[in-house]
């Protein structure tokens, strides 16, 4: 069966402003020292398992130039462009219903495309799994990544008994606190939330019928109005009228034949602003330095310089960004409140910064 991919590429990015802006967001950055972006990072470790004509990238219509740009090997038909944010479940209904006009049924990978893997070769074998057990009947198959720290901003997946290279989920669960998180970790019984995701487009829709009947009817007309003159008038219509729903809550939590795999392939959301000292080299007094930047007694500090001279004397766990037009000054403790920022932008009808 023909394996296709959907790369998730809506997104805004708000915790890496001032880099991640509504024109450019996060997907669209470089942020490693290969000068790769994101999002072409994605698309480039599964070039061994899709062929490039399988890859869908679904995005809001504003990204349609960035897509083309950075990823030209990509068929233009395979952009799809979201006229509006709707979370995951229309995303992905909409992208199963255009395949699906393709192919009569393929296996669909579903990955976000500003995450980041260490180890790519064991990333592809895990993902080789999903596919196998993907095949099985209506089984619907998630990426749980194996945790080693008590983290409190993922969701967890919690499962129980074997069967083949994968264990059936019991339940999903939201973010712990940080002595939840604890337990979670000590019990081995609980995997991070990745939201990648591996299934038939035959299983996702049957389950989106019987789910979200809805979203489902809606992507059909979307569908069958693909590569017609009336496509963009049938999706402004539907896509527009969809909940706003997440996968997770919309089908796998409702839907049975739910199962995990476990990952160890150095995976890395890249959330927020901490994430740059972790996927780069740091210096010895662990700072992590890029531009202009001129660091005195500094130590664990993370500065992204532009232009202009950035100095920094006996600084201590703080991340400084220059761009052409802001500056972010962020504690550590911090990172998760620069969205906060966004909204108070917007609150100040300061749009040319957001």
């Amino acid at each position: 069966m023909k394996t296709t991919a959907v790369i998730m590429a809506g997104g805004r990015g708000e915790r890496f402003w001032p880099k991640s802006r509504n024109s450019r967001p996060k997907q669209f950055l470089s942020l490693t020292s290969d000068g790769q972006t994101m999002i072409q990072k994605t698309v480039n470790r599964l070039r061994s398992l899709v062929d490039a004509e399988d890859i869908y990238i679904v995005t809001n219509s504003a990204y349609i130039g960035l897509v083309k740009e950075q990823l030209p090997e990509i068929p233009e038909e395979n952009i799809l462009a979201e006229p509006c944010a709707r979370n995951t479940a229309p995303c992905i209904a909409f992208a199963s219903a255009v395949i699906s006009r393709k192919y009569d049924d393929a296996v669909m990978l579903v990955l976000p495309s500003d995450h980041l893997i260490g180890f790519e070769d064991m990333y592809i074998s895990t993902l080789k799994k999903a596919i196998e057990v993907s095949l099985i009947g209506k089984n619907l198959v998630t990426i749980g990544i194996t945790p080693n720290y008590p983290e409190t901003g993922y969701g967890y997946i919690n499962f129980g008994s074997e069967s083949g290279n994968a264990y059936a989920v019991d339940r999903f669960v939201e973010k712990p606190d940080l002595a939840t998180a604890k337990e979670y970790l000590a019990s081995g019984k609980y995997l991070w939330n990745s939201g990648m995701f591996v299934w038939k487009i035959s299983s996702i829709m049957a389950d989106l019928k019987e789910f979200m009947p809805d979203i489902y009817e809606g992507a059909l007309r979307i569908g069958e109005a693909f590569g017609t003159d009336a496509y963009n008038e049938v999706l402004e219509r539907e896509f527009t009228a969809f909940t706003s729903e997440s996968i997770d809550f919309g089908i796998m939590e409702k839907a049975s034949d739910i199962y995990t795999i476990p990952g160890s392939f150095g995976w890395d959301d890249v959330g927020n602003w901490l994430a740059v000292e972790r996927i780069n080299e740091v210096d010895d007094a662990k700072n992590y330095i890029e531009g202009n930047v001129i660091s005195v007694g500094s130590e664990r500090t993370t500065i992204c310089g532009g232009k202009r001279l950035i100095a920094a004397v006996g600084v201590e766990d703080i991340i400084i960004v220059d761009t052409d037009d802001a500056v972010l000054v962020c504690s550590k403790n911090s990172t998760q409140d620069v969205k906060k920022v966004i909204a108070k932008l917007k609150e100040d009808g300061i749009s040319d910064l957001v």
